[in-house]
């Protein structure tokens, strides 16, 4: 018996290209959908890896602020003792000022000078005396403006008549009754040990 293919030869081709076709974007989608899974799962490890080393630097910046408040702590304890050391240093210059400030006086007031009161007021000191003539006076102040290692910038305040009887007469003379302002220097610091200590002469 002869069989006779009765369907056209063309629809039949269609069918195959048509079934060929679906099974192409069937495995294209397939395709697709894993470079899809794959990029995904690529950017899923690259994520998780971006955050550890975000978790890194953040616990190193943590750190790192730890140890700065730590130098900061450290620097304001330097800075209080530093200051606590500058105290007793300005404690012990002050308990030799007088001491150093009798010496000064004592070795820059010329002769004809007598000196009657010192009054010191924080870093000023008032002196007071009597003098045989203004020229003593003007010399006492050179003294002390040029060759004092402890005092500075003398100020003359008054220059007035005074009688004062002489102690072996009874004939009064005249003399003069002055006041003068000095300021105390401040010591110059060894750089070395960072103490006080006055200059030498």
């Amino acid at each position: 018996m002869i069989l006779i293919n009765l369907l056209p030869y063309r629809e039949e081709r269609r069918k195959r290209r048509k079934a060929a076709f679906f099974a192409g974007m069937g495995l294209a989608g397939l395709v697709g959908a894993g470079i899809v899974v794959a990029v995904f799962l690529l950017l899923q490890v690259l994520t998780q890896e971006q955050q550890s080393r975000n978790q890194y630097i953040q616990g190193q910046i943590t750190q790192l602020e730890t140890q700065i408040k730590d130098i900061a702590n450290l620097k304001a304890e330097i800075e209080s003792l530093k200051s606590r050391q500058r105290a007793v240093e300005d404690l012990q210059t002050d308990r030799n000022t007088p001491v150093q400030l009798l010496n000064d006086v004592a070795r820059l007031a010329p002769e004809g000078i007598y000196l009657t009161a010192i009054r010191q007021a924080d870093k000023v000191v008032t002196i007071n005396g009597i003098a045989q003539t203004n020229e003593r006076v003007s010399e006492f102040l050179r003294n002390v403006s040029r060759g004092s290692e402890w005092l500075e910038k003398p100020d003359l305040i008054e220059v007035k008549l005074a009688n004062v009887s002489a102690a072996n007469s009874r004939d009064p003379r005249r003399l003069l009754d002055f006041s003068m302002k000095v300021s105390i220097k401040a010591p110059p610091r060894d750089p070395a040990s960072g103490a006080s200590a006055p200059k030498k002469g």
